[in-house]
């Protein structure tokens, strides 16, 4: 399998965040994506760096002014004081419900929060250029699988699926995924899209990008926002609106599911990916359904994601797959791999079958 990987991921390195109201050390760290490297190069994978800018495709999935405030946003920190270098900001007040963000407010700490949905995702000073290489490997596998090839890989951090077109959160700035989707539209591989997130948490900015549209499928398995981030979104009332009405599936499971539960989720979602027509698969691959992910509460173990790729595989649709969450860090690299094995080994006896036809 073609994979893109982001080598300026490392810059992204905050040292702490907020979690339940709590200052802790950050769970999503630089060793989640030197874990599945590692792993990748173990099996004999070649890393490729990006080679698509990811400029224009940003423009048709987040706000222009989002954008430019995360482009400028530790600079303006600085500004302040440059003692500011040693300090992460966090957002203290958000614009909810009846007040006002259509004006960007001249506080800094007010901006942040303007374009934050949460305290939980810390800047850094290489924030940017972090995610910005993220969504160019994004593009870069896309682009892989628009030129012909069966599946492509994107190994990244910071993740994605959680950043909506105007705002950050769950430790997301830039949609990845989203990205990956856009691109497949915009270069005619495929006219209607299906993204196929299987993190433990919901995609709601992925959701929120492609609501009220009809050329991509959202397709969702996520622990019940009732009991789980984001909270807010990911219910199974939410199917779409305006040309989008239908091209949302949420799957909320409870805590505690374990595989056959959640298998039982991935063929609901398997037979939707096949019944909306689409031509083209995004999978943003969270690996927090894992049983000994720390804030996470699926029970699935390792082995168990070798079906997973395997089941993938058999949709028989051109493939983006994009690291999304997973923190159990020394686990992360055996269960992507496991996946992206699972997804070969299948491709591969299709494609012998269809020979010997």
């Amino acid at each position: 399998m073609i994979v893109y990987h982001n080598p300026s991921h490392r810059l992204h390195a905050p040292l702490h965040e907020f979690f339940r109201g709590e200052r802790v050390p950050c769970f999503e760290k630089p060793d989640r994506a030197d874990y599945v490297e590692t792993r990748l190069r173990q099996q004999g994978c070649t890393l490729l760096a990006p080679d698509v800018d990811s400029h224009a495709v940003l423009a048709r999935v987040h706000a222009p002014r989002y954008l430019r405030f995360l482009q400028e946003a530790w600079s303006q920190w600085l500004a302040l004081d440059p003692l500011n270098a040693r300090v992460q900001p966090f957002p203290s007040v958000w614009p909810v419900r009846t007040l006002r963000d259509d004006v960007e407010p001249d506080n800094f700490i007010a901006r942040l929060g303007l374009y934050s949905m949460d305290n939980g995702t810390p800047l850094a000073e290489g924030t940017w250029t972090a995610a910005k290489a993220g969504a160019d490997a994004a593009a870069s596998a896309a682009a892989a699988v628009a030129a012909g090839a069966r599946a492509a890989f994107c190994c990244t951090r910071p993740p994605g699926h959680h950043a909506g077109p105007d705002f950050m959160g769950g430790y997301c700035f830039l949609n990845n995924a989203a990205v990956a989707a856009q691109l497949l539209l915009d270069t005619g591989t495929a006219r209607r899209v299906a993204v196929l997130d299987v993190d433990y948490h919901h995609g709601n900015g992925t959701q929120s990008i492609f609501y009220e549209r009809s050329d991509v499928m959202c397709i969702s398995i996520h622990g019940d926002p009732r009991t789980e981030y984001p909270f807010y979104l990911g219910h199974a009332d939410e199917t779409g609106a305006g040309a989008g009405e239908g091209f949302n599936l949420n799957l909320p499971l409870p805590a505690g599911t374990d595989f056959s539960g959640w298998m039982a989720a991935l063929e609901q979602a398997c037979v939707q990916v096949l019944a909306c027509g689409a031509g083209a698969l995004v999978v943003p691959l969270g690996l927090d359904t894992f049983e000994g992910d720390p804030i996470s509460r699926f029970t699935l173990a390792s082995p168990d994601f070798l079906p997973i790729g395997e089941r993938l595989a058999g949709l028989g649709l051109p493939t983006v797959f994009v690291l999304e969450g997973g923190y159990a860090a020394a686990e992360l690299g055996v269960n992507a791999v496991n996946v992206l094995e699972g997804f070969e080994r299948a491709a591969q006896a299709a494609s012998a079958a269809g020979g010997r036809a």
